[in-house]
């Protein structure tokens, strides 16, 4: 529904990595940012390929269509990807995610010289309804690498693969719009000090654990 926060959730089949390389995770940078656009005239593929000239030509017109998905909150896992995302256009959020997935698997099964599909068949979503879930389902979002032991907590602030560090610095990544999480909270400061509450965050973890769409062990 248009105007409503989704948290979706993409795995790799049969739990596999789908992120092998620092390229890898560039790649879907370049993708989320390429196709948070909708269905575009020009693959991303293609797109790579033009001539430099012919690239500006084809960002500004770009940059005057509207977006499908507004980005809220992201987290690249090395076997799923997490997306907290506001839906502006009718299937908007089934348009961007199909054209992502597709896109990247077709890039990650050239490079690797693999067959067959990259991504489980359906990416899940559920509806944030609250403004609460909102905040702490962006928390368990930009905590991912934490909580599945891929860093340490310290580590956090550097995770080049999610929003978090463009939430703190608003000139790392463009394509990411946390105003929405961030007017939840009197500062910045605070917002970073609500992500770094582990305690607090796992006391809530028991509230959002519908909303989280992990798999159960």
């Amino acid at each position: 529904m248009n105007g409503e926060v989704y948290h979706t959730i993409a795995r790799g089949v049969a739990k596999k990595p789908i992120f092998t390389s620092g390229n890898d995770y560039h790649r879907a940078l370049d993708l989320i940012n390429f196709y948070r656009r909708g269905t575009l005239s020009l693959r991303f593929s293609y797109f790579k390929r033009l001539l430099k000239e012919e690239k500006e030509v084809f960002l500004k017109r770009l940059v005057k269509k509207n977006p499908v998905v507004e980005i809220l909150a992201f987290c690249l896992m090395p076997n799923h990807i997490h997306f907290l995302l506001k839906q502006l256009e009718k299937r908007g959020i089934p348009i961007f995610m199909s054209n992502f997935q597709n896109s990247y698997a077709k890039y990650f099964n050239t490079k690797y010289k693999r067959l067959g599909p990259l991504f489980q068949p359906m990416f899940k979503a559920i509806r944030i309804e609250t403004d609460n879930q909102l905040i702490h389902v962006s928390r368990y979002i930009h905590l991912n690498p934490v909580s599945s032991y891929l860093i340490e907590i310290e580590d956090l602030e550097n995770y080049s693969w999610s929003s978090f560090r463009a939430y703190l610095n608003r000139k790392t990544l463009e394509f990411v719009d946390p105003d929405l999480v961030l007017s939840l909270f009197e500062s910045l400061a605070k917002y970073r000090q609500f992500v770094y509450d582990q305690a607090d965050y796992q006391r809530k973890l028991e509230q959002i654990k519908h909303l989280i769409l992990e798999e159960q062990p």
